[in-house]
């Protein structure tokens, strides 16, 4: 082969490796999408990712499909997408806990920050310390002082041991030099019923979930777990507020994908979230249901998720927490 005919060769094989890797990465993807989700179908999660999911479709002219795959606190369909094929096809509405609270507590079978790979910030939504009405406080002031006139008198429900509702009393115990004792439920009704019932002092509650017994006076609020108070809570300072600058606890949401996913299709869906969410029907019906559009790039996301794992971790470490 001379010079020319090998020039011909390389030329031609270099042409032939970028239409592969080119139509490795054909966007939209050229079979449906699969937007998987860790939680039963009809919560706020599910919620969120329909209506994303719906836009998407929309804008890449694809099918989106959103597959619910509930259990072990959302673990179950991080692991799914952590062994998904990297092609695309399937992204995780990745979640806080999963994220960066469970590699604290327990052996996971995968790696948040090396199997999984961010996309783009989803949605967040902070929580509301609701009080039981026979408890007899107004405020938070008069709740943290009830509780340090008969340490460890009051206790606090949760969602789930390691769950987020779980980790912002255990943040707010440490910020506010208190002791309650944590009582964990299978999720957000059996927690909501007690409290109701007045088998458990207050709740880190999801505000869609306390906000009607708010209103008919059946439970007290006392704060919100965000930086600022949301549109649907005007009247409810945050706990940042009331002597505690800097307590932050949202529940958060975002989207990632196989952590093998190639750059160019990790940055293209990116656009295609961010578009998503920053849509004015799309932000208006999130806020209905109180929720954030919280759209980031790629690098704000990773940025974010260590800072949220180093938070947590350290209160886990500090308040001795266990996944049972």
């Amino acid at each position: 082969m001379n010079k020319r005919q090998l020039l011909w060769a390389t030329v031609l094989a270099t042409a032939t490796l970028a239409l592969g890797h080119a139509q490795a990465q054909d966007f939209p993807p050229k079979k449906p999408v699969t937007l998987v989700v860790g939680f039963a179908a009809g919560g706020a999660a599910d919620a969120a990712a329909r209506l994303i999911a719906k836009k998407l479709a929309t804008n890449i002219g694809q099918s989106v499909v959103v597959d619910n795959k509930g259990g072990a606190g959302g673990n179950i369909a991080h692991q799914f997408v952590a062994n998904a094929a990297p092609d695309g096809t399937v992204l995780l509405f990745g979640s806080i806990g999963p994220l960066t609270i469970a590699p604290h507590l327990m052996k996971l079978p995968y790696d948040p920050f090396k199997d999984l790979a961010p996309v783009s910030g989803g949605v967040n939504f902070p929580n509301v310390l609701v009080a039981r009405k026979g408890l007899g406080v107004r405020t938070l002031a008069e709740f943290v002082a009830l509780e340090k006139k008969k340490p460890g008198s009051l206790d606090f429900a949760s969602t789930g041991a390691g769950s987020a509702s779980h980790l912002a009393g255990e943040l707010f115990n440490q910020r506010a030099g208190i002791n309650m004792v944590h009582v964990p439920y299978k999720g957000g009704a059996p927690a909501l019923q007690d409290l109701l019932g007045e088998r458990v002092a207050s709740y880190f509650s999801a505000p869609p979930t306390a906000l009607p017994h708010i209103e008919t006076g059946k439970l007290v609020p006392l704060a919100t777990t965000g930086p600022t108070r949301p549109a649907y809570l005007p009247n409810i300072p945050t706990v940042a507020e009331v002597g505690y600058p800097g307590f932050e606890a949202l529940n958060w949401y975002a989207f990632v994908a196989p952590g093998k996913t190639p750059v160019a299709l990790l940055d293209r869906w990116n656009q295609e979230i961010v578009k998503a969410l920053n849509d004015a029907e799309v932000k208006a019906a999130l806020n209905e249901h109180g929720l954030t559009p919280q759209p980031t790039s790629r690098a704000e996301l990773t940025e974010f998720m260590k800072k949220e794992d180093a938070k947590w971790g350290a209160i886990v470490r500090e308040r001795k927490i266990t996944a049972n």
